[in-house]
């Protein structure tokens, strides 16, 4: 399978930046796009909505379908599951891109953020895919993809944020043993995470324009997203995933072209273990 022509993603977090990139790429194979955000109505600090979004994927050549989600609201998960099946007639693949991030000590976050945090990320996950699973059944190449970390489990990827730590892992904790529990029904469970920090409106917003010079785009993970969901997905399930490595690993040797400014260094993401080294031939967290 080489690209993702009449396939059906289901994206969570698609109204912008690494969900939309992620939708945009598959679209240009022919795909169709569920895109599920919660933004209706133009946010004063973030770019785009879902209509925004889905004007964008059909103009790159696919077909979409905005539907207002708050992932976590089970009734409205259900619902925007029911109206992609209806629409496109099944769903190929599930994409747990949303996410809320605070990054506080213990002491300094207040627990609503907590729960906030846990029901997006953690929980919003496991019930994005629940509900897409008996869809992805019926698929001939079924994928399971969330925007989560390698589980490295090491003090320093918790230690000043615990909290956000907790919930981030929580989504790749669902992919290690969804991998496992699916494989009899071939569909494929895997992570996805960036090497540097991603240059989105939420990364500027929370951590400021000096790093978003410091980042790659979100093509990079779009791209390394279309690699994973053409992979067969009885034979690649279970997997986290590094972007520029699995990039790398399939022929990838310019990097530059996703970095957002050539003459600043790259900055190191949260959460990339010291075991998964960039390959040496790119230099690429310079």
């Amino acid at each position: 399978m080489t690209d993702l022509k009449g396939k059906t993603l289901l994206i969570s977090g698609a109204s912008r930046g690494i969900g939309l990139a992620i939708g945009l790429r598959a679209a240009r194979d022919g795909a169709n796009v569920a895109v599920l955000a919660k933004t209706a109505e133009p946010h004063p600090n973030l770019p785009g909505t879902i209509y925004t979004a889905a004007e964008e994927i059909e103009k790159a050549g696919g077909k979409a379908l905005p539907l207002v989600t708050d992932i976590r609201h089970e009734e409205q998960v259900a619902a925007a599951v029911d109206e992609t099946v209806k629409a496109f007639g099944g769903i190929d693949i599930c994409v747990n891109n949303a996410s809320a991030i605070q990054l506080t000590d213990t002491l300094s976050t207040e627990m609503k953020r907590f729960d906030l945090m846990h029901a997006i990320n953690a929980r919003g996950t496991f019930m994005v895919s629940k509900y897409c699973i008996p869809h992805l059944e019926k698929s001939d190449n079924a994928h399971i993809l969330s925007l989560s970390p390698p589980l490295d489990m090491n003090a320093k990827w918790f230690s000043g944020h615990v909290a956000y730590s907790l919930a981030k892992f929580g989504m790749s904790i669902c992919m290690l043993g969804m991998a496992e529990e699916l494989k009899p029904k071939g569909i494929a469970a895997n992570a996805l995470w960036p090497r540097t920090t991603i240059a989105t409106a939420a990364v500027q917003n929370v951590l400021g324009e000096q790093l978003i010079r410091m980042s790659r785009t979100p093509e990079i993970l779009a791209d390394a997203a279309h690699l994973i969901f053409t992979k067969p997905a009885g034979e690649f399930t279970g997997n986290f995933v590094i972007d520029d490595t699995f990039l790398a690993e399939h022929g990838v040797s310019d990097f530059d072209k996703y970095r957002v400014d050539p003459t600043s260094k790259l900055q190191l993401d949260f959460f990339v273990p010291d075991d998964y080294p960039a390959p040496a031939s790119l230099q690429a967290a310079e």
